[in-house]
């Protein structure tokens, strides 16, 4: 075989093109199969090798192709080695090949190291504490810096110079590159304030009307963060901008355990009075409201035995009222319910009546944050209150409609038919 491919030198010395032809054709054909025992065999073996450990087992490192591309550096090394093996190749063409071999092993391995970082971050992602302390920006700052380099390389070996001059120049490029690079910088401040306070975790429910986001944080990066709203639709938010601009985060809500309620039943204030003793005895008829009958009778009681020497006149004795109890048993009523947190602020008050009536408002929490639940919870409670409050004497306001209009005309025009009229002759 010796024989056969000195025959075949010597036969194609004759022919020097013919002879650089066969030789840049081997050199490809080399440079294919090296790649094809890299990515068949090589890749192959090492992700087998690599599945009995529990570095392997993880699907993330094939999914980012780490090892795959870095099998892509072979076929680079073979053209780079075997371009200097030709003969009769003019120097300037194997500067140039040479050049851009390099390159791409530069930038092959950048491309590596940024998917091993993206590893990383998956595999740092499954920690507990992943949500509260991501790394994502921090990692984006480093494939920043690892381009940058790659770039510096890759420009040095296509121009066949020293990195050294392209860095000594970089004193010079620094205002245009702080005024470049303006944005990921201030990201990266923003990052860090974010990460250090603890200002936002993924899975955080933050809302910031003046960009449209209201609903959960699914992703954390340098320059963006990602809002998933209600609407199921994504709000990109520049990172910086959760530094510079006012925004709410309800994760204190969902980790206390409780959500407010808190919400106003409008009375109508031509409703309220007193309750007369028939009224009053039938009130006994409310579980919630014995004791305080008992207590607030007995009360009553004494304070108007006080005013004997002024008189027995209703008007100068204390009497209940029907807000008033309606007031207690609204109280009471939220003290015995299930769905509410009994540890945390609970009021009923009364606020400054207006035009739409007199505001009763409700001040409690939930014992639960789930959305669901808290707004079946609050239904359950009002539904309640609303179909109860007849029994107090009491009506809630509501505006006049378009029934309520007609009722009226209706009315006014039966009064003035004929049959409605006075007869002619009677007495005014």
């Amino acid at each position: 075989m010796t024989d056969g491919f000195e025959q075949l030198s010597v036969l194609l010395n004759d022919y020097p093109r013919a002879y650089l032809l066969v030789a840049l054709s081997l050199l490809l054909a080399a440079a294919w199969l090296s790649n094809w025992i890299a990515k068949r065999i090589l890749v192959r073996g090492a992700y087998r090798l690599l599945r009995a450990t529990p570095v392997g087992r993880n699907t993330d490192l094939s999914r980012h192709g780490v090892i795959r591309r870095l099998a892509n550096v072979v076929p680079a090394l073979v053209l780079s080695a075997g371009v200097t093996m030709i003969p009769d190749l003019p120097a300037a063409l194997v500067t140039v090949v040479q050049n851009v071999c390099g390159a791409f092993i530069v930038l092959t391995l950048a491309l590596a190291v940024g998917a091993a970082l993206d590893v990383a971050n998956d595999l740092y992602r499954r920690r507990p504490d992943a949500a509260s302390k991501p790394i994502k920006g921090y990692l984006q700052v480093v494939k920043i810096v690892i381009y940058a380099v790659a770039a510096i390389l890759i420009i040095a070996a296509l121009i066949d110079r020293s990195p050294l001059i392209l860095l000594s120049g970089l004193g010079a490029m620094a205002a245009v590159l702080m005024l470049v690079f303006q944005d990921t910088l201030l990201s990266l401040v923003a990052s860090v304030q974010i990460s250090s306070n603890d200002m936002v975790r993924v899975g955080d429910w933050i809302e910031m009307p003046q960009l449209n986001a209201d609903g959960d944080v699914i992703d954390i990066a340098l320059h963006t963060v990602k809002v998933q709203n209600w609407d199921k639709t994504i709000t990109t938010i520049p990172t910086k901008r959760l530094i510079t601009e006012s925004f709410k985060n309800w994760r204190g809500m969902s980790e206390s355990g409780g959500r407010r309620i808190q919400r106003s039943l409008l009375i109508d204030q031509n409703s309220v009075r007193f309750f007369s003793g028939a009224e009053r005895e039938r009130l006994h008829r409310f579980a919630l409201l014995r004791e305080y009958l008992a207590d607030k009778e007995r009360e009553i009681g004494e304070w108007n035995a006080k005013l004997e020497a002024q008189g027995r006149d209703p008007v100068n004795a204390r009497r209940l009222t029907n807000i008033g109890t309606f007031r207690a048993y609204v109280e009471r009523y939220l003290r015995s319910h299930p769905g509410i947190h009994q540890e945390m602020t609970l009021l009923v008050r009364q606020r400054a009546p207006g035009p739409t009536g007199l505001p009763l408002e409700i001040y409690c929490f939930t014992n639960t944050t789930a959305w669901g639940e808290y707004e079946a919870i609050q239904s359950d409670i009002f539904d309640h209150l609303l179909a109860i409050i007849p029994e107090f004497g009491l009506r809630i306001y509501q505006e006049p409609g378009g029934a309520d209009i007609r009722g009226l005309g209706d009315a006014a025009r039966m009064l003035q038919s004929p049959d409605r009229r006075p007869a002619a002759g009677a007495a005014a």
